[in-house]
């Protein structure tokens, strides 16, 4: 296959089936860089249609996300199960390697293919997303593999985190045993909880709120004049 510099041929596999796709890395030189990967190919079961294409003032999820985040990061990746999807978004894609395993599939893919020594890690579907509380998380993540937001004792979002580049092999290897949950990750490494009060005047109630359900969506629009975004 023919490659051109600054690319990356990947491989992904289903059902025992090799393909190939065709990824962009981008570098700067003398920068430190700052990479947020945004998380868009779940199947979008539990809404009965593609979340991705949900607007919220006037914007789609995808879109949204991938505008925000490229405000404050240098690198904004979407991560897919089918790369040529969303061919309006303008933002490097990331394709699976392991199709059909959930998140920890984008994860690892956004480890083994982006260059900075970590990932900020969001879902698409937290329209509440803030990327200066993600830059914050990364900040207090220090020496840890892994800093997540826990907003109470209980309750945490692995999908509004930072993760290192130590992670990858457990990724790996959770993924070739069929242990598909991020969180079984965390006690394998070190990690990073961030409270609410950590984050100060960033944190608000609804920045970890995902939408799941299409009573979520309609919940969502009844109350979108009051919020941030």
């Amino acid at each position: 296959m023919h490659q051109t510099k600054n690319q990356t041929i990947q491989k992904y596999l289903f059902c025992g089936n090799e393909n190939y796709a065709t990824i962009e890395i981008g570098v700067k030189e003398g920068h430190e860089m700052s990479t947020a990967v945004i998380l868009a190919g779940g199947e979008s079961k539990r809404m009965k249609r593609d979340k991705m294409e949900l607007r919220f003032k006037a914007e789609s999820f995808l879109e949204a996300a991938v505008k925000k985040f490229s405000q404050y990061f240098d690198e904004v990746y979407i991560s897919l199960a089918d790369v040529q999807k969303y061919p309006d978004i303008k933002a490097k894609r990331l394709a699976d390697e392991y199709r059909g395993c959930g998140p920890l599939s984008g994860l690892h893919a956004a480890l083994k293919n982006t260059q900075d020594e970590g990932i900020f890690l969001v879902a698409a579907d937290l329209p509440f997303a803030d990327p200066e509380a993600a830059k914050r998380i990364i900040v207090l993540a220090g020496s840890s593999d892994i800093s997540i937001l826990a907003d109470n004792e209980t309750r945490y979002e692995p999908l509004f985190g930072y993760y290192k580049k130590t992670v990858l092999p457990y990724a790996e290897d959770a993924l070739q045993t069929g242990n598909y949950k991020i969180a079984a990750l965390f006690d394998k490494v070190s990690l990073r909880m961030v409270s609410k009060a950590e984050l100060g005047s960033l944190w608000n109630e609804k920045l970890l709120l995902n939408i799941n359900y299409p009573e979520d969506y309609e919940r969502l629009l009844s109350g979108n004049d009051s919020e941030k975004y």
